[in-house]
């Protein structure tokens, strides 16, 4: 687990919320403080699915909603001449990006081991943080995939030339 600091917000925030730079991930949680708090549940609504878009991978590939569909939604909330308050954004990384990480860094845990990779995204109002984290199904000793998403989070930042201080 590491925690970055953004340099540039107004850069960083255009690429999440006007660019597809994050579209590789789903929303498990979001909440957005502006004049209200704003919270939204990823996780897809069972109830407004009929039973055969339920079972449908193309209707519904994933347990959370994709960033790409729910982030024109956060972007209206967040737009606007005054900066929000705070915002709190809980991202996984799409499942087969997971599996292929795992496979290219040849490490011996399995890609069904692995939950999820998480990027939390909070604003507190004056500073923008990002910070790591690797959910797992069960107990592991081995810490290999900790050390893989840390390093792709900051390979990934580093391509979108997003400039952060490791605090």
């Amino acid at each position: 687990m590491i925690s970055l600091q953004i340099k540039n917000i107004k850069q960083f925030m255009n690429q999440f919320l006007a660019g597809d730079a994050f579209d590789s991930f789903l929303l498990e949680h979001a909440s957005i403080s502006t004049y209200n708090t704003f919270t939204i549940a990823g996780r897809e609504n069972r109830a407004f699915y009929t039973s055969e878009e339920w079972e449908d991978g193309e209707t519904r590939p994933y347990e959370f909603t994709q960033w790409k569909k729910i982030r024109p939604v956060c972007f209206d909330l967040i737009k606007g001449k005054r900066t929000p308050a705070a915002f709190h954004f809980v991202l996984h990384l799409i499942p087969e990006y997971t599996a292929s990480l795992l496979e290219k860094d040849d490490t011996a845990v399995m890609p069904d081991q692995v939950k999820a990779f998480v990027l939390n995204i909070k604003y507190d109002g004056a500073a923008l943080t990002l910070i790591t984290g690797t959910a797992f199904h069960t107990f592991l000793m081995d810490r290999t995939p900790d050390a893989v998403w840390d390093r792709a989070v900051r390979q990934f930042l580093n391509k979108k030339q997003i400039e952060y201080d490791e605090i």
